[in-house]
């Protein structure tokens, strides 16, 4: 089947707008003919991740109180990059906030959509090795508690179902694959 979008816009309308996010709505026709509505998220940063990784495949955690969800969460640390910015140098950053750490050895492994039925938030998770550990410096909205543990804890953590984290869960599995490849 071709690549082409069987979707027709007729008007839209911005609903709410932020330093974060803009929310429209769309009055369409759907791929079956019928009129409605469909509302998208514009997100104004890429999101990005990283899997630290030392020298014996110890990795860190970053836990922290998730507002949207109304629940505590384990995750790789994450952030949002600037798309004036490059994903490495938000990437270092946000290391650098959540752990304190630096690394000398930078690996994109996954791009992937968040959650393309309503958004179009990107996300670019990497791994970071030789690492050096310095002085975390969360952002004022951020509560974290950093945790070292060795990487297949990290892994069971998500096959249980206790790291649910989209950008997490990708990075674990993905690294995992690739260690199990020899490309890790």
């Amino acid at each position: 089947m071709e690549e082409i979008n069987p979707w027709k816009t007729l008007e839209s309308e911005v609903k709410y707008d932020n330093n974060w996010i803009r929310l429209t709505e769309h009055q369409v026709i759907n791929p079956s003919g019928g009129q409605g509505i469909y509302g998208t998220v514009h997100f104004k940063n890429l999101a990005i991740g990283i899997l630290p990784l030392d020298e014996t495949y110890n990795t860190w955690l970053v836990g922290q109180y998730r507002y949207a969800l109304n629940a505590y969460s384990w995750e790789i640390p994450e952030g949002g990059g600037p798309f004036h910015e490059a994903p490495l140098e938000s990437a270092r950053r946000e290391l650098l906030e959540e752990t304190g750490m630096s690394a000398r050895n930078w690996k994109e492994i996954q791009r992937m959509h968040l959650s393309n039925s309503v958004s179009d938030e990107l996300s670019i998770i990497y791994v970071a090795t030789d690492l050096i550990q310095g002085i975390a410096m969360p952002e004022e909205t951020e509560q974290l508690v950093v945790k070292k543990l060795p990487f297949d804890e990290a892994y069971q953590m998500v096959l249980n179902g206790q790291i649910t984290d989209s950008m997490s869960v990708a990075a674990i599995l993905k690294a995992k694959l690739m260690m199990l490849n020899g490309e890790l």
